[in-house]
């Protein structure tokens, strides 16, 4: 969920580009595009710990075409509420006593630490009322302890998520029976992000009318407070989270609701259609204006587009349910592609390999709060294992049958471009080292063969789930790091060595298995006549394709090497004399 960020007293001569090269050259990635005004600009930070750290390492620190630039949370004067952020807590302070200084300033209804990589501490804390939050505010910012000045924001409250939810909750209640459906709201995941997300479990219809009724209760909100920016997440079980308007200038209410519905970019192309004749009979058809956010925004953190859409609460409605259809469609279609997947890639489980379709992988989730255990923070693809596992229940994929003909340990060769070989290390080792504990594999960078060589080859030794999971972090880390553009496909190049005796059979008569292979694929599959076999009697296979490609590429000619093994163990003198003639 978006956490909004103002950045002020900007000079006039401030561009959007000097502001992003500013927080790249500080490593601070930013998740979007810059709204840039005059003298002040917002940008959004998907994970809270970011958010924090940008403003800890900018606000009052960089100078900007000779201002001083502040950072902090993007909450205007109307709806600053009762939530406060406090930062700069010494690390060995207790809590009792933390605890104490707050109660001084009002009822303190709840604090919670804040996950982060900063020595000091964070919590937010909410107050019973504004009043309250506000003194707090006014006697606590800059408090002196020992060497530590505190530093504290106001940050977004919930009043809309309260309004869905209603007195005693009500409201879902009464949407729930409504329209068959479970509703989850997940208020506490991702503090103090302008957003806050509710799942909806139900079939296409009652999603669809719950997403509707949810949207006219916070058109009804929006009309009271005059200040809204809804959105709404969206695959096969609708997500919705109400976001308030928190720019820091006066803001008039809204007579169309925009409708954000978040899809997975795997999808979004079938969605879009050919020369976006798709999206187009959509808007049509229903009146709305309908677009879609740049690939450039996909991180590590967000697989997903943001698909935005414009209009009044009824065309918003039943754009939804148009645009729903079709991520649907592609989703069984992909549905079917795994299926068949499954049954090319024998002893995989899929949903527990942790490979996003795109090429990104999921971060491990970050340590919890004091003595409590580790809590990944809310986000529709993070808390599963990949596309597919998010998008539908483990329980379809489950563990495919292990084929125990396969032999244990295969060694795999993976060429990456040379300048990716520092991140797919790490620092001291760290990532390599992590990467093999996850896969179960022995991965190993190869010596340069030459000081201007442009690739590397990494060595992955272990059993196939061990060689799936381990190519495909490769394949995601050269994603995420920007190894390749965003709108090209990750392609590498795998070499796998294959007894001399059966390279014939890899090829088949005439070239036609190597072409049905490549054909099923879409791999490119190189068997060299020439070769000369090594000291084991092998010759190198290339293959060069995407993961999904390379993988089946893989397990289709070990398919192939095993068969022949079992013919040579069945029948040794046949094989043999056929051999010889």
């Amino acid at each position: 969920m978006m956490n909004k960020l103002y950045i002020g007293n900007l000079s006039p001569a401030v561009t959007a580009d000097d502001l992003r090269q500013l927080f790249g050259d500080r490593k601070l990635p930013l998740a979007g595009q810059v709204l840039l005004k005059s003298g002040y600009a917002f940008v959004d930070y998907p994970d809270q710990n970011w958010a924090i750290r940008a403003i800890e390492t900018l606000s009052g620190k960089v100078e900007l075409h000779g201002k001083i630039m502040e950072v902090d949370y993007s909450v205007s004067k109307k709806l600053r509420s009762r939530k406060i952020q406090i930062r700069n807590i010494p690390p060995h302070l207790q809590w009792e006593v933390l605890d104490g200084l707050l109660a001084q300033y009002g009822t303190v209804e709840n604090v919670e630490q804040v996950n982060t990589d900063t020595e000091t501490a964070v919590v937010n804390v909410t107050y019973a009322t504004r009043e309250e939050a506000k003194t707090a505010i006014e006697k606590l910012s800059g408090h002196q302890f020992e060497n530590y000045s505190f530093k504290i924001s106001y940050i977004p409250d919930e009043e809309f998520v309260g309004a869905i939810i209603g007195k005693e909750g009500l409201t879902i209640k009464n949407i729930t029976k409504q329209t068959q459906s479970r509703v989850d709201i997940h208020r506490k995941e991702n503090s103090g992000a302008a957003e806050k997300p509710v799942t909806i479990h139900a079939t296409p219809e009652g999603t669809s009318e719950a997403c509707r009724m949810i949207l006219e209760i916070m058109q009804k909100e929006a009309d009271e407070t005059k200040l809204l920016n809804i959105s709404s997440h969206s695959l096969l079980a609708c997500r919705i989270s109400a976001e308030k308007s928190t720019d820091n200038m006066e803001t008039s209410g809204a007579e169309e609701i925009p409708l954000k519905i978040l899809a997975h970019n795997g999808l979004v192309g079938r969605l879009i259609g050919k020369e976006g004749r798709n999206l187009k009979k959509i808007e049509h058809e229903t009146g709305t204006k309908i677009t879609i956010s740049s690939l450039q925004d996909l991180s590590i953190y967000n697989p997903e587009r943001t698909i935005t859409v414009k209009g009044t609460v009824e065309a918003c409605a039943n754009a939804e349910i148009e645009i729903m259809k079709k991520l649907r469609e592609a989703f069984e279609n992909d549905m079917l592609a795994v299926n068949q997947q499954a049954n090319l890639i024998p002893g995989l489980n899929l949903s527990a390999l942790g490979i996003f379709s795109t090429g990104l992988s999921v971060l491990p989730p970050p340590a919890g709060p004091r003595g409590a255990p580790p809590a990944p923070p809310y986000h529709p693809f993070a808390t599963h294992s990949g596309y597919f596992s998010s998008l539908y229940p483990p329980h379809q994929f489950g563990p495919f049958p292990h084929h125990h003909s396969y032999p244990e340990q295969e060694i795999v060769n993976l060429f990456i471009p040379t300048q990716a070989v520092g991140a797919i290390i790490g620092k001291k080792g760290a990532h390599i080292k992590q990467l093999a504990r996850f896969a179960g594999a022995s991965i190993k960078i190869a010596p340069a063969e030459g000081p201007d060589v442009s690739e590397r080859m990494v060595i992955i030794t272990g059993p196939p789930e061990a060689q799936f999971k381990a190519q495909g972090r490769i394949f995601g880390k050269l994603k995420e790091e920007n190894f390749f553009n965003p709108k090209e496909e990750v392609k590498l190049e795998a070499h796998i060595r294959v007894p001399s005796s059966t390279a014939g059979r890899v090829i088949g008569k005439g070239g036609k298995t190597v072409n049905e292979l490549q054909n099923l694929t879409s791999a490119e599959v190189i068997v060299p006549r020439d070769q000369t076999p090594d000291e084991n009697e092998e010759v190198i296979v290339r293959i060069i394709g995407h993961f999904f490609a390379s993988q089946t590429a893989q397990r289709k000619i070990r398919e192939i090497v095993q068969q022949v093994k079992q013919q040579e163990q069945k029948y040794p003198q046949g094989v043999a004399s056929q051999r010889s003639k």
